[in-house]
């Protein structure tokens, strides 16, 4: 290799580094059909910065951050194919109240305090509720230390029609259902196992409330693979940290067919899971969404 092509690969890794002081490079995924003659507005910058501080306590990703990563998986994991270019990430969490408030459902309880934040900065900054919940949950998955970069585009429409009931998967359901709710998303077993090391920061309150506020890994202020390397124990030895909470799902999808086999290939591998995890949540974040309509935002993320 000429070293003029070992300098550009060298560039190419260190503009896709997403946060300072990771210990580990994020990874950046390739995108096409975006619409190339604009530039992205100057106000996500400014929301980025208050993101900052919001999201950050000290040099851990806080509570707020965990939540508004789980409202973009609640606002936009609901869709599945069947719905095109309606659905998905459309603000509904927050604002949907037809023909039921969405934020009321069961599997959203513990999001109403991010959801007002999210509804609070959008009116503050002049934007939709949509585009709020994807720049705030992808800020947090940047700025969690080892969190990737994950492309994010701009110009999504608000929609008070709540989601479809059905479309956000449970803690107690069965892998196989699980694999299939996803797979009508237009995942594969990959993509679901890589999503599912969002729990690296994610901690529990309701699934059961006896031992609330558990992490669902040792480290849940860092964006990290020790989520599938204790999950996987947990699931073949039954032995986890006092301090863990393993969800059943996670359990049961940790030695699950070609999910397990994915799953257990991110134990240890940070490159690879964050890789695989930014491709699917680029693609989850534009559900119901055109991204050829859209803007590239992914550079006010810092």
């Amino acid at each position: 290799m000429h070293l003029s092509h070992v300098l550009l690969a060298i560039a190419s890794l260190v503009s896709h580094i997403c946060a300072r002081k990771l210990p580990y490079a994020a990874v950046d995924v390739p995108f096409l059909g975006t619409r190339k003659d604009s530039k992205c507005p100057s106000v996500w910058t400014q929301v980025k910065a208050e993101l900052n501080t919001l999201f950050m306590t000290g040099d851990q990703c806080n509570d707020l951050a965990r939540a508004a990563i789980r409202a973009v998986f609640h606002d936009c994991g609901s869709w599945d194919t069947t719905q095109g270019l309606t659905g998905g990430c459309d603000g509904s969490l927050v604002v949907g109240v037809t023909p039921n408030v969405e934020l009321d459902r069961t599997e959203n309880r513990g999001l109403q305090t991010i959801a007002a934040k999210i509804k609070d900065l959008s009116t503050k900054y002049g934007t939709s509720v949509a585009d709020m919940v994807v720049f705030a949950g992808n800020s947090a998955i940047c700025l969690c230390p080892g969190g990737p970069r994950v492309k994010t585009f701009i110009g999504r429409k608000d929609s008070t029609v709540s989601a479809p009931p059905g479309g956000i998967p449970s803690p107690f359901d069965s892998a196989p259902n699980l694999l299939n709710l996803f797979a009508k998303k237009g995942f594969s077993a990959e993509d679901l196992a890589a999503l599912l090391g969002a729990h690296s920061t994610s901690t529990q309150k309701f699934v059961d409330p006896s031992q609330a506020n558990k992490s669902q890994d040792s480290t849940p202020g860092q964006w990290d693979v020790n989520y599938y390397k204790e999950t996987y124990s947990f699931a073949t030895t039954g032995k986890k940290d006092d301090k863990v909470f393993v969800l059943p799902s996670d359990s049961k999808l940790a030695t699950f067919d070609d999910v397990g086999k994915k799953f257990q290939g991110f134990i240890g591998n940070q490159g690879k899971w964050t890789s695989s995890f930014a491709n699917a949540m680029e693609r989850m974040v534009l559900f119901g969404n055109d991204k050829g309509d859209m803007v590239d935002c992914t550079s006010a993320l810092g």
